[in-house]
């Protein structure tokens, strides 16, 4: 099959190319800066940026199926998906994966995620949409800063459980769903194997590094203008405080078998991921 990921220097599109790679399928990852990026004969690096939205969108005319998902760090991702969509539809795509986040069937019509869900579910095109809950590697990119200087994780979710997911396994999930069509037009929620909270996280981190790492539930506001300080914009880091309130609400705990349903392998857990990524945090 030909396959083209949108995003593809990204975390979970990284994994993703090297997952269709490993089964022999021909991948075109889409880059802002293609030509910096090292291809091969079955891995092709296009053009594909939220900065010049239809740039590029003709590869969609070479390939079976595409994984789209919004850009990390901004919000618009309506704005940002919907040509490419639309493009899609023009085509007549075989298959289309759409990344957003958990509980995103529950926020509003126009919110940006969920209109984009809803655009691909009525685009007569066979789509699925993954919805995953949060990273295990935000320990490693998001809130390393705290981390590496204070030995701290700065976070606003109190003491609710959380049943983070790693990027490997949403990869996983997103190749199958790409290659086969079995579950054709179903949406799937995708969360790690337990439900913890953040005290437990920084044991983990503490166990595998060797130095103290202690949670600290931060005020959302702090949160966020410590987003902002880190370079987010305030539009996203508004987001990111939005979600991490549903989190201290409880709603990131549930605990699905969807990883191992879909890929017929258990997802990884927390201690798997801390002790691979241990180096980070020494």
């Amino acid at each position: 099959m030909k396959v083209f990921v949108y995003g593809g220097s990204g975390l979970v599109g990284g994994h993703l190319i090297k997952e269709l790679l490993s089964q022999g399928h021909e991948v075109f990852a889409g880059s802002r800066k293609p030509e910096s990026q090292k291809g091969s004969n079955q891995l092709h690096w296009v053009f594909a940026d939220s900065s010049e939205l239809t740039k590029g969108q003709e590869i969609l005319e070479k390939v079976d199926a595409a994984f789209f998902m919004g850009p990390p760090g901004q919000t618009n991702q309506y704005e940002i998906l919907s040509p490419w969509i639309e493009k899609a539809k023009q085509v007549g795509l075989k298959k289309l994966v759409l990344m957003t986040a958990m509980g995103v069937e529950h926020a509003p019509p126009e919110a940006p995620f969920r209109k984009t869900e809803i655009m691909l579910e009525g685009a007569g095109i066979p789509w699925n949409i993954i919805r995953p809950n949060w990273f295990m590697q935000n320990f490693h990119t998001f809130w390393i800063a705290g981390i590496k200087q204070d030995g701290k994780i700065y976070f606003p979710g109190g003491n609710a459980t959380t049943s983070f997911i790693d990027a490997r396994d949403i990869a996983s999930v997103a190749s199958v769903l790409l290659t086969t069509s079995k579950n054709d037009n179903h949406a799937f929620t995708l969360t790690g194997p337990e439900s913890i909270d953040h005290k437990t996280v920084a044991d983990h981190l503490t166990k595998v590094s060797g130095k103290n790492i202690e949670y600290v539930d931060v005020d959302p506001k702090v949160f966020e203008s410590s987003l902002v300080a880190a370079g987010l914009t305030k539009d996203y880091a508004a987001f990111l405080v939005m979600i991490a309130g549903a989190l201290k609400e409880g709603f990131a705990s549930t605990i699905l078998d969807t990883v191992k349903t879909l890929t017929g392998k258990d997802p990884i857990t927390f201690s798997q991921y801390a002790k691979e990524n241990a180096n980070v945090w020494k």
